[in-house]
């Protein structure tokens, strides 16, 4: 039986169908001026071309070993010379509809637990590493190419940004440590808001002419704490919506909205669209979800998020094989040399120091994952559209955009190729026989109570009766009961092998913060005091610095 909707459920429902078709008004616009002069029998041919090389892409790369997004841009190189009208990247498409995609396809993926754990190392790399490593290359650009300071800023920012979609494509096919791949998926979320704030703020400089130290802290500040706010507002806005509607393909609609809206919404403002997505797809992932009752709706739409960030990543590097001329680029090839040692030193300088620093304050990063975080710096789809939505009248904004492109394609060919091979080389994805016992087990547990979950959803329903659903429900309960037997032994027996007791320490962390958010929850409603809680805190910390990286 359902509830009549209320005033605020009713306010809530035509705020969300104004903000939808508000984005899908300005993505239709935004399409039309793009394809105004286009001859659709004309580009109806053109995709179906591009669809038909990334399937032959994803073939040939998995045959090879290589990287998917790396073939794609190699593909895309002859791509130009072969079609009869020129397809390439468009900044403002890039900027406001497949960065919010892909960017709250993280969002809604990412655990924010885990997040929590590892959010220091993060915040320290996307943070005071972003602004750090632009003031290095800046620098050495300034000076390298004999450029001047605005120009030099630009191509800091642009090439301190960390496109992480490659190393997480290697992550899929070798496992590594939880703990190391949600580092580099926390710097994919955060780094890419920083590197749009940081470019926002150059643009101002070079507008305006001047801006104070003072000025730009405040600016940052408004920028990044406001596109925090604008994101959560909307995340949490989206989540009673979201309980209320039992038609999975509705709350799809719902998510595009929300991850497309909320990225309009904070441009609008004058805050960080990018910031307000990550925080909406946070809030939305880690609470929303839960709120559904079928696990099957669950599914569908983290599928569909899946096939959406898949979708838009190969659009992307395709695009940036095509976007990039490679006889405009080899008349260059020694200052794109010049700017890929400057940013990989500015990499150099930022990553091993500021990591090295974490051990006062966190568990130490292992200098074989600083080693893997310093190569995969790689460059990607976000640098080329601020390279692209350089102001045009900046000096020299051609040179500069093609400067990025070869390094884009120097980044993505050179580092990327060698990824796969560095993550074995430094012996990242070694297991134990008994974790993956472990695994296998875990997944079966998983499977199982999700399983339960849809039988229980199906039976409150009335699809099924009591007596099959007793049924079924026992025969997945038989084996639930003998993988939690088997896994429970493995754990009693608590093995003496590093690989084993980083598995039961990943338990461990996970049940500390539960108990570390419990308390931050308890202080907040003063049911306990102050003084108590944070004694506690500190306890629960020093235990989580104990513990083996998962």
């Amino acid at each position: 039986m359902h509830c009549a909707p209320t005033t605020v459920d009713v306010y809530e429902l035509n705020r969300i169908v104004v903000e939808s078709a508000t984005t899908f008004f300005w993505v239709y616009t935004r399409l039309q001026i793009l394809l105004t002069n286009v001859d659709v029998p004309e580009l109806v041919p053109i995709l179906i071309i591009l669809l038909l090389i990334a399937t032959t892409v994803a073939l040939v790369s998995r045959r090879l070993g290589i990287p998917y997004v790396t073939g794609l841009v190699l593909a895309g190189l002859p791509i130009t010379e072969l079609l009869s009208r020129r397809v390439g990247l468009d900044p403002y498409l890039v900027l406001n509809l497949f960065l919010p995609i892909l960017i709250f396809e993280a969002g809604i993926n990412t655990d924010v637990r885990r997040l929590r754990s590892t959010f220091k190392p993060i915040a320290l790399l996307a943070g005071p590493g972003a602004i750090l490593a632009t003031a290095i290359i800046a620098v050495l650009l300034k000076f390298g190419l004999s450029l001047d300071w605005i120009p030099a800023l630009f191509l800091g920012v642009i090439l301190a940004n960390t496109d992480t979609v490659s190393m997480i494509a290697v992550f899929k096919d070798i496992p590594v440590p939880a703990r190391l791949s949600t580092i580099v998926e926390g710097e994919t979320l955060f780094n890419d808001a920083a590197a749009l704030v940081l470019f926002n703020l150059v643009v101002k400089v070079y507008s305006t002419g001047s801006l104070t130290f003072l000025e730009g802290i405040q600016e940052f500040l408004f920028v990044a704490v406001g596109g925090s706010l604008v994101g959560a507002v909307l995340g949490y806005l989206s989540i009673p919506i979201f309980a209320r509607l039992n038609d999975p393909l509705s709350s799809l609609l719902l998510t595009v909205a929300v991850a497309l809206g909320t990225s309009q919404a904070g441009q609008f403002l004058g805050v960080s669209g990018p910031v307000a997505v990550v925080v909406a797809g946070l809030i939305f992932g880690n609470l929303g979800l839960s709120r559904t009752n079928s696990a099957g709706d669950r599914i569908t739409l983290l599928s569909f998020w899946e096939y959406a960030g898949f979708g838009v990543n190969t659009f992307i590097f395709l695009l940036i094989g095509i976007e990039i001329n490679p006889v405009t680029l080899s008349k260059i090839l020694p200052a794109v040399l010049i700017a890929v040692l400057a940013y990989q030193i500015g990499r150099l300088l930022t990553v091993y120091p500021l990591l090295a620093g974490v051990r006062w304050i966190d568990r130490a990063i292992p200098i074989r994952w600083q080693h893997l975080l310093f190569i995969g710096n790689i460059k990607g789809s976000l640098s080329m559209a601020l390279a692209l939505s350089l102001p045009t009248n900046l000096p020299g904004r051609e040179y500069l955009i093609t400067l990025v492109y070869g390094c884009v394609l120097v980044s993505l060919v050179g580092q990327g190729l060698s990824l796969p091979w560095l993550v074995k080389r430094l012996k990242l994805a070694k297991f134990s026989e008994t974790r993956q016992q472990i695994e296998e087990l875990q997944a079966q547990l998983i499977t199982g109570k999700a399983a339960q979950d849809e039988l229980d959803s199906l039976l409150k329903s009335g699809v099924l009766p009591k007596a099959v659903y007793e049924e079924m429900r026992s025969g997945y309960q038989v084996r639930i009961a003998a993988a939690e037997k088997i896994l429970r032994d493995i754990y009693n027996r608590r093995s003496d092998t590093k690989g084993d007791r980083s598995k039961l320490d990943a338990v461990r962390r996970r049940l500390l913060l539960a108990e570390k958010g419990a308390l931050g929850e308890a202080i907040r409603k003063q049911i306990l005091s102050a003084e108590i809680g944070r004694s506690r805190l500190q306890d629960i910390d020093e235990q989580l610095l104990k513990l083996e990286d998962d």
